[in-house]
C-alpha cells in the first residue's frame, strides 16, 4: 500500500513537472538535416522544368549553393502556386522557393527569408501595334508606395490602356497595383502561368501584360516572341515591397536563421549577382 502510494504520488509530480516545463522550459531546437522545397517549376528563369524533369533555373542553382553552406541534404518537388502556403504549415514541405515577394499579408501566415531579390516591373506589349510605344517607353520611375492614387507620372497610361486588356498570372503581387490602379478603366485577365499570358499577347488575345522583369527579359529574348518589346516606363522602388525571399513556417526560426546567414553570406560574396546576371541578365541584389 506505501509502495503504490509513493509510486502514485511521483507520478503526479512527474506529471505537474512535465506540464511546467512545456509551459516554461525553451523549446529544443530542431536539428535539420535534409530539407523539401516546393516550387512551380514554370516561371522562367525563375524555376522551370526541362525536358528530362528536372529543375532548373535561377532558385534551383541558387538553392543548391545555400544548402551547401548550410550542410543540408535538399530535394525540390514541384506543384501548382494554388496551396502552396496551406501545404507548407501543413507539413508536405519545409520551404517555399517561387520568386516569392514578401507581403505583409502572407507575413501573417508564413515567415520569410532576408530578401535576396528585388527587381522592377513593367508592361509588354506588340510593338507594332498602339500599345507599342505607350507614353514613358524607355523611362524608369521609382514609387515610394503604392498608394489610392495613381502618380502623376503614370496618369496617361490610364487613358491610353482604356477598354483594353491587361493580362497578369494568377498570384502574382504585382497585380494589387493592376487592379488598383486600372480596373476600373480596363479589363484585368488572369492566367494560371506567365508563359500561357505571353502565347496569348503575341497571339493578340489580349493587348498588353504586366510583370516582373525578371521573367520579362527571359520571354523577350525567345524567338518567338520577337514581336514584342517593353512599353510604357518601368516601375521600380518601395512600391514592390522589400523583395523576394523563401518561404518557411513560422514555427520553424531555427531554419530561417540558417537561411538567413546563408543568403547574407552569398550576397555579400557576389554570387547572388553573379546567378542572377546568367539567368537574368541583371543583377537583382536587393
Amino acid at each position: 500500500m506505501i509502495r503504490r502510494g509513493a509510486n502514485m504520488l511521483t507520478g503526479r509530480v512527474a506529471a505537474i513537472l512535465a506540464l511546467a516545463c512545456t509551459l516554461a522550459c525553451p523549446a529544443v531546437a530542431k536539428t535539420w538535416t535534409t530539407l523539401t522545397i516546393v516550387t512551380e517549376g514554370g516561371y522562367e528563369p525563375w524555376n522551370m522544368t526541362a525536358p528530362d524533369g528536372s529543375i532548373i533555373g535561377f532558385e534551383p542553382e541558387f538553392m543548391r549553393d545555400l544548402c551547401a553552406r548550410m550542410k543540408l541534404t535538399c530535394r525540390i518537388v514541384s506543384q501548382d502556386w494554388d496551396g502552396m502556403i496551406a501545404g507548407l504549415n501543413a507539413g508536405k514541405f519545409d520551404v517555399i522557393m517561387d520568386a516569392l515577394a514578401i507581403t505583409p499579408e502572407r507575413a501573417q501566415v508564413i515567415a520569410f527569408t532576408v530578401p535576396f531579390a528585388r527587381t522592377p516591373a513593367a508592361f509588354v506589349a506588340v510593338k507594332a501595334e498602339a500599345l507599342g510605344n505607350l507614353p514613358g517607353t524607355g523611362s524608369m520611375i521609382q514609387l515610394d508606395a503604392d498608394t489610392d492614387s495613381l502618380p502623376d507620372t503614370l496618369a496617361p497610361l490610364r487613358s491610353a490602356l482604356k477598354g483594353q486588356t491587361i493580362g497578369v498570372q494568377v498570384g502574382n503581387a504585382l497585380n494589387s497595383f493592376i487592379y488598383k490602379h486600372f480596373q476600373d478603366v480596363a479589363e484585368i485577365r488572369e492566367y494560371k502561368t506567365a508563359a500561357d499570358r505571353t502565347l496569348d499577347l503575341a497571339d493578340g488575345r489580349i493587348d498588353i501584360a504586366f510583370d516582373d522583369m525578371s521573367y520579362l527579359n527571359w520571354a523577350l529574348a525567345k524567338e518567338e516572341n520577337s514581336d514584342l518589346g517593353y512599353t510604357g516606363p518601368q516601375i521600380a522602388g518601395p512600391i514592390w515591397g522589400v523583395g523576394e525571399g523563401f518561404g518557411l513556417r513560422q514555427t520553424d526560426p531555427e531554419l530561417k536563421a540558417m537561411f538567413d546567414t546563408a543568403i547574407q553570406a552569398a550576397l555579400a560574396d557576389g554570387t547572388v549577382k553573379r546567378l542572377s546576371e546568367k539567368w537574368f541578365k541583371m543583377d537583382i541584389s536587393p
